[in-house]
């Protein structure tokens, strides 16, 4: 027997719940500097913490640097705002809701 979403009532494997969500996210990225003239770049806006530590490893992969996730924002290591934008885009999350 199938399990069933609590969200909207589909069998796992037809549940949307996630990529509707994406949709109506609003995320922020920003870059700021630290200590020693290091840029970190924080993108904030996600609906859980697993789907922040979901996009880190994403955006770890692809962007070739460190960083972590921490609660429902995302840290990386160095100026990364144009790159993680596209990224988003990629994934599915909507072109105008992304700030940054």
């Amino acid at each position: 027997m199938t399990e069933i979403c609590q969200v909207c009532g589909l069998p796992k494997n037809l549940c949307v719940c996630a990529e509707i969500s994406k949709e109506s996210q609003k995320i922020k990225i920003r870059t700021m500097r630290r200590r020693f003239k290091k840029y970190i770049t924080t993108i904030t806006g996600f609906e859980s913490k697993e789907q922040a530590k979901e996009m880190e490893k994403i955006f770890k992969k692809k962007l070739a640097c460190g960083g972590t996730a921490k609660g429902t924002e995302v840290e990386l290591q160095g100026d990364h705002q144009k790159k993680a934008k596209e990224i988003l885009l990629e994934n599915g999350f909507k072109k105008e809701l992304i700030d940054g």
